[in-house]
């Protein structure tokens, strides 16, 4: 029985890879409108003929492993339930010792080392290709490294986790997602206030900006958007990518305004300071809170349906899916199961938001800036350094772009009277 539907799982997912192949490389989408060929927006403008075929290649094989990567591993915790590999690792982990989290832990592990080992080829295909792109610059002990502290801060948040949502589950299997959604609300909020000085410090080397003169002026632009802030720190991702970003993490005494070194080595000056008002533009307008409160809202309604879906596939297929009760923990990966096609059913909706609160920040860096130019160039070279994709098809749009395209972005900043000229870029690069 479970090889038949386990059969018939894998040709549904051969279907469906099928499928997204075709849309994705053949469907002809993400072409660029009339309306906007030949201005600043247009990437003919501001791209090599090289960057515009790669850029062509990345973009379509990354947006496909996108799609075939979230959907794998629910088959993957699909043929865990349904081949018994969950129950197993209960018994092992339940025959070793008395300790309920040393049970939770032997269990997590072993699931942990099992879903890693499994995807770990589609992971380093992804290192790949982003490395022989010229995106990542990372060494591949430097990338395994980042790999296994990844795996090891997950191991422990995660057995946190599942040790007090099983232990709720076993108290109240009908109240069980509310109680766990309460407790939701202070763990992340600790979690973002330690991330900026525990957990990113883990992966990288922070520390203040080197350019004094910079940071003044990036300070003054924070003192004018009324935002308390002493120091901008810069991170140094140079060795690990080519790719530019900046960011404010944190919240409260812990929230930092951080800078790449690659952003800072190719951009300037007026282009980091545009950027940088964007991010402020965020906290101006109280996206972080926002955030906050959205994440909150969609919680509570996942744990509402997990908790739903959970019980009746429990009662119906529990002798399939191999578990005896859902306050077992070897019901977790059915949970993983059902929050993570959630969490995908959902992405167009937060993508939406996100992308809403994207175009506020940057009309709120424009008002501030007052320099468009400065602006059209910034989204220019960040199209090149990631090599991306200007105008995404309509699917990759709703489900994995939290920016607009940057056709979107660079058209909105972009001074109308100068759009059907060449793109400020190209004039830059032809004075060189």
């Amino acid at each position: 029985m479970a090889k038949k539907i386990g059969i018939v799982a894998l040709l549904f997912f051969g279907v469906y890879v099928l499928c997204m192949y075709w849309y994705i490389f053949h469907s002809g989408g993400g072409k660029i409108p009339s309306a906007l060929q030949g201005t600043a927006a247009d990437p003919v403008m501001f791209m090599s003929g090289k960057e515009l075929l790669l850029s062509g290649e990345y973009s379509k094989i990354r947006n496909f492993l996108f799609f075939v990567a979230t959907p794998l591993e629910w088959l993957v915790y699909f043929m865990i339930l349904l081949f018994g590999v969950s129950r197993y690792f209960e018994k092992v982990s339940t025959s070793q010792t008395k300790w309920k989290l040393l049970q939770n832990a032997t269990y997590l592990f072993l699931l942990s080392l099992l879903v890693y080992v499994v995807l770990f080829p589609l992971d380093y295909y992804r290192y790949y290709l982003s490395k022989s792109y010229g995106i990542s610059t990372q060494a591949f002990g430097s990338w395994m490294k980042d790999g296994v502290i990844d795996f090891w801060v997950n191991f422990g948040m995660t057995l946190i986790i599942v040790t007090v949502l099983y232990w709720l589950i076993k108290k109240s299997e009908k109240r069980w997602w509310l109680y766990a959604w309460l407790l939701t609300i202070p763990f992340s909020i600790f979690v973002m206030f330690i991330q900026p000085v525990v957990i990113d410090p883990l992966y990288n080397d922070f520390y203040p900006l080197k350019n004094k003169e910079l940071e003044s002026k990036i300070l003054s632009l924070a003192t004018q958007a009324h935002i308390p802030a002493e120091h901008v720190y810069e991170v140094n991702m140079a060795e690990k990518t080519n790719a530019l970003n900046a960011y404010v993490t944190g919240i409260g005494s812990n929230s930092r305004i951080v800078l790449w070194d690659t952003t800072l080595n190719r951009l300037t000056d007026n282009e980091i300071l545009f950027i940088m008002a964007h991010e402020m533009g965020h906290y101006v307008e109280k996206h972080i809170y926002f955030g906050i409160v959205g994440y909150l809202l969609l919680s509570l309604v996942g744990l509402w349906l997990t908790a739903k879906i959970m019980r009746r596939l429990a009662s119906r297929y529990g002798q399939v899916f191999n578990i005896n009760k859902i306050s077992n923990i070897s019901s977790y990966p059915l949970f993983l199961l059902i929050t993570s096609i959630l969490l995908f059913a959902s992405n167009p909706v937060s993508n939406y938001v996100s992308r809403y609160q994207e175009s506020r920040a940057d009309q709120y860096a424009i008002n501030l800036m007052n320099d468009r130019e400065a602006a059209v160039t910034a989204f220019q070279k960040l199209t090149i350094s990631g090599l991306s994709e200007v105008n995404p098809p309509l699917l990759v749009k709703w489900f994995r772009y939290t920016h607009p395209p940057m056709l979107e972005r660079i058209d909105k900043v972009a001074d109308n009277g100068e759009q059907k000229q060449e793109g400020p870029l190209k004039e830059e690069q032809k004075k060189k």
